[in-house]
């Protein structure tokens, strides 16, 4: 290992040609820094500065080590200006839904971002009941959820419309058994999906099933079936509603946090203000 002091001290005898300058730059005695130099020498086993020349210059071994020791010192800078920036240096874990995270949303957090240099906010997005139960587990700092009913704990809730939807550009008579797009087993809105047919003593299976809110959307654009889906996720889909089924009960979406202040407290409260704004978007659907 080749310790970057003795490097520096080469470095500035060999650029300024002198012991004694490089010694005044340096902030140290040219006893010193000689010493320095001499220590370098025995680690490499080569002299690098050519003592009897004036000015003093380096030696072929020198002229060799010269760049790579500029090289080593630069990065050696650059990374203590790296660890001396606190950006990014801790972390908020949020657990979200997929359709949660709009543009309005990735503004806030955008905007959560800009004023805490610090903070890396990592989301990670998944169904509700995974989310949360993750989030009870100590995984998420911050999680939404969407679920039948708030629990005690929730920091803020919102209603959330759903309705039945088929293609808007597909007109069909549907058969029986209906075929449905759903979304994975465990998924809220497929278990509500199924409940609800069954009410109702209709036959039904799954034609097609979609890990993403993406993914069903465009089977349901493309006529594959019926789907259950909240209101505000179809705006500008080709889909509309289906009233086979008649109106379904809405569900909430809420946020919960372990921490109520700070900058965790402050992410989501503005969270749920982007919330807010989907609620009421919703509701003038």
């Amino acid at each position: 290992m080749l310790d970057p002091r003795l490097l520096r001290a080469f470095v500035a005898i060999a650029d300024n040609g002198s012991f004694t300058v490089a010694a005044e730059k340096l902030h140290m005695t040219q006893s010193t820094i000689s010493q320095q130099l001499g220590r370098l020498e025995q680690v490499v086993g080569r002299e690098l500065i050519d003592r009897a020349a004036r000015p003093v210059r380096p030696t072929a071994s020198g002229e060799r080590l010269l760049g790579y020791s500029r090289r080593i010192l630069t990065l050696q800078h650059e990374a203590e200006t790296l660890l001396a920036d606190p950006a990014g240096t801790s972390s908020i874990r949020i657990g979200v839904p997929e359709d949660i995270v709009t543009v309005e949303m990735a503004r806030i957090f955008a905007g959560f971002a800009k004023r805490h240099r610090e903070i890396r906010l990592d989301v990670t997005t998944g169904l509700s009941r995974d989310l949360s139960k993750r989030y009870r587990d100590g995984e998420f700092d911050v999680v939404v959820i969407k679920e039948p009913s708030s629990g005690d704990d929730h920091r803020a809730t919102f209603p959330e419309a759903i309705a039945w939807f088929e293609s808007a550009t597909f007109a069909a008579e549907w058969p029986d058994p209906l075929p449905l797009v759903a979304f994975p087993p465990g998924g809220l809105y497929r278990d509500a999906m199924f409940e609800r047919i069954e009410q109702d003593r209709r036959r039904w299976y799954i034609a097609f099933s979609g890990s993403s809110l993406q993914s069903v959307l465009v089977a349901v654009e493309a006529g594959m079936g019926l789907s259950l889906l909240p209101v505000g996720t179809t705006t500008g889909r080709r889909v509309r509603r289906y009233t086979g089924f008649g109106p379904e009960p809405s569900m909430v979406v809420s946020i919960y946090s372990w921490e109520p202040a700070g900058a965790v407290g402050e992410l989501v409260e503005s969270m749920g203000s982007a919330l807010a704004e989907r609620f009421i978007a919703a509701s003038a659907q």
